[in-house]
Formats: structure tokens, C-alpha cells, sequence
């Protein structure tokens, strides 16, 4: 998700299905009380993640 990847980009490299990656993707937002995919590609950037 840092990295801007779709779920289906993701999903192919992780051998997921898009359906699992959705969930673990709203799982993140959740835990990090983030609202979108931006801003947990922020919090990556800003950790040194990506």
C-alpha cells in the first residue's frame, strides 16, 4: 500500500486474493485509526518504511 500498489497488484504478489487483501487492508485502517490508503502510505514515508 506504501508503494501506491492496487489491491489486485498486491494481491498477485502475495498470492492473495483481492477479497483477502481488502480485509487486511481495512484491518490496518482500523488498528492505525486512519481513514484511507493515502494517509497509511504517509505514516509509512514518514516512519522510513517505503
Amino acid at each position: 500500500m506504501a508503494r501506491g500498489h492496487s489491491n489486485a497488484e498486491i494481491a498477485a504478489q502475495l498470492y492473495m486474493s483481492v477479497a483477502t487483501v481488502k480485509a487486511h487492508v481495512s484491518n490496518a485502517l482500523t488498528k492505525l485509526g486512519l481513514d484511507n490508503r493515502t494517509q497509511i502510505a504517509l505514516l509509512a514515508h514518514d516512519a522510513g518504511l517505503t
